[in-house]
């Protein structure tokens, strides 16, 4: 794949999100506790040198341990990852939807599968309980708002674009979804796979615009 070879023998590694950040970055999240700002202060000190402006708003700019897990993970990480791999144990910040893990708190029963340095496939537990489920959902509204009411105040003319983009989408809480819930449901689970992703592989494509049957042309103004 772009001159790099893809061994597809199994088995294929299977690794937690937080090993492989201990593995890659040298932080250990499980060490830095609960303290976000002590987190963000040990990952800027220790990735300082590898990070870009934008790396470094996007470390300042998350809300809490599992959000910045994430982020190094997808700045340290993940280009790294050319070979097969499945990485489990997701943050419960990032997996609105996911059951909570049975053995560590503050994670969810989730895995990816990356190869070249994309994300082919995400599969997870499907969370049935309603109260958790509305719970999580609710703060990814307040989230959302907040982080919008911030992007908005940073802005000073109503024709400016970054408050067009802002406005451009709205995120509220699904009732319907909630509801069904509350009547119940079965122990579930899903996968999604990224059909454009693996035919890049199969057929060693650099971009996503060669593999995609009708792409998206953006029309200039």
């Amino acid at each position: 794949m772009q001159g790099v070879e893809i061994h597809l023998e199994r088995p294929w590694r299977r690794e937690t999100m937080h090993n492989l950040v201990k593995e890659s970055a040298e932080i250990d999240f499980g060490e830095l506790g609960n303290d976000l700002k002590v987190a963000k202060e040990v990952t800027l000190k220790t990735l300082g040198a590898d990070l870009d402006h934008k790396d470094k708003v996007s470390i300042e700019a998350c809300t809490s341990i599992g959000h910045l897990l994430n982020e190094v993970f997808e700045i340290a990480v993940e280009p790294k990852l050319l070979q097969p791999t499945f990485v489990l144990d997701y943050p419960i910040e990032i997996s609105p939807l996911a059951k909570p893990h049975r053995r560590n708190a503050g994670l969810t029963e989730r895995f990816e599968l990356f190869i070249c340095g994309r994300e082919l496939a995400n599969a997870f537990s499907e969370l049935t309980d309603p109260m958790d489920q509305r719970g999580r959902l609710e703060e990814q509204v307040r989230q959302h708002n907040e982080k919008k009411a911030a992007a908005i105040s940073e802005t000073d003319g109503a024709n400016d674009k970054r408050k067009e983009n802002d406005d451009s989408y709205e995120v509220t809480l699904d009732d319907d979804f909630l509801t069904a819930l509350e009547y119940g449901m079965p122990p579930a689970s899903g996968m999604g796979l990224g059909i454009d992703r693996l035919v890049m592989l199969l057929t060693n494509s650099a971009s996503i615009r060669d593999v995609i049957a009708f792409p998206v042309l953006k029309v200039q103004q």
